[in-house]
C-alpha cells in the first residue's frame, strides 16, 4: 500500500468531513488517536469539543443558534478499560454498551447503519485502540449506504495488529466536497505519523481547510503505562 503524506492528504481535500487517524507514534512509545469535525452549515460549525470524563463530547458554542442537535451533538471519544473508542457519531455509545456486555467491536456495530441525512447518508466511521501490557491493536469500521441507496447497508471492518511505529490509518467520511457528498471509498489510507503530540496536532490543524474546520482532538497513550496526554483545538473561542 502506498504511504501517503498526511499534510498533502489534508490540505488537498477541501472537505474530508469528519476524520479519524489511529496509529503508533514515530518513537514507538505511544498509541495515537486523532479525530476532527468540519462543517458547511452554521449549525455544524456552531460546535466545540469539551472534555467529558476520560473522553470528549461535542457541545454547541452558542446554544441560542443550535437548530438541530441530532447527528452533531454526541460523545466522539469514550474509554472502556483498555479500549479507547473514537467515532463520528453516537455509535460511540453503541460500541461502549455492546462491549460492556461482551460483544465485539464489530458485533456492537451490527445494530447501526449510515446516518439518516439523505441524500448524503454520511458513513459512520469508528475506531478502537486496544492497549494492554505494552501491546497495541487497532480496529476500524465504516458503515455505508450502497452507493447512496440506504435500503442496503455496506459494512467494512479492518484490523491492524501491532501497527508499525511512525504510521497511522486514516479514514474520513467524504472523498471530497460535493452535493450530495461522495462517501469515503476503500481501505483506510496509510499515512506517516511524525513528531510529538503538539507537533502532530499542529500539523493536522494547519492543513485542514480553514473555512470548514471546526474542532480537533489528538491523544497519545503511553504503551508502557497507559497514561494519556490529549490536545483539543476549537475554532470557536
Amino acid at each position: 500500500m502506498e504511504i501517503l503524506n498526511l499534510e498533502r492528504e489534508l490540505s488537498g481535500n477541501e472537505y474530508p468531513g469528519r476524520g479519524i487517524i489511529a496509529g503508533k507514534s514515530e518513537d514507538g512509545k505511544y498509541a495515537v488517536a486523532a479525530y476532527w469535525i468540519m462543517g458547511r452549515s452554521e449549525n455544524s460549525r456552531n460546535r466545540v469539543f469539551v472534555e467529558d470524563g476520560d473522553g470528549i463530547r461535542t457541545q454547541a458554542f452558542d446554544p441560542s443558534k443550535l437548530t438541530d442537535p441530532s447527528l452533531i451533538i454526541y460523545a466522539p471519544v469514550r474509554v472502556l478499560k483498555n479500549d479507547t473508542i473514537v467515532t463520528n457519531g453516537d455509535q460511540t455509545d453503541t460500541i461502549y454498551e455492546g462491549m460492556s456486555k461482551g460483544l465485539t467491536f464489530e458485533q456492537s456495530l451490527r445494530s447501526r447503519r449510515a446516518e439518516p441525512d439523505a441524500p448524503n447518508y454520511t458513513p459512520r466511521i469508528s475506531s478502537l485502540l486496544h492497549v494492554e501490557n505494552g501491546s497495541f491493536d487497532i480496529s476500524m469500521s465504516i458503515l455505508k449506504s450502497d452507493n447512496g441507496d440506504d435500503s442496503s447497508a455496506n459494512r467494512y471492518t479492518f484490523t491492524y495488529e501491532n501497527p508499525k511505529a511512525g504510521f497511522g490509518r486514516y479514514i474520513h467520511t467524504y472523498m471530497q466536497n460535493g452535493n450530495p457528498l461522495p462517501s469515503f471509498e476503500g481501505e483506510p489510507a496509510l499515512v506517516e505519523l511524525t513528531g510529538n503530540i503538539d507537533q502532530l496536532t499542529d500539523k493536522i490543524w494547519k492543513n485542514l481547510n480553514e473555512a470548514n474546520k471546526v474542532s480537533l482532538f489528538v491523544r497519545f497513550i503511553d504503551l508502557a503505562t497507559g497514561k494519556v496526554e490529549s490536545c483539543i483545538l476549537n475554532k470557536n473561542k
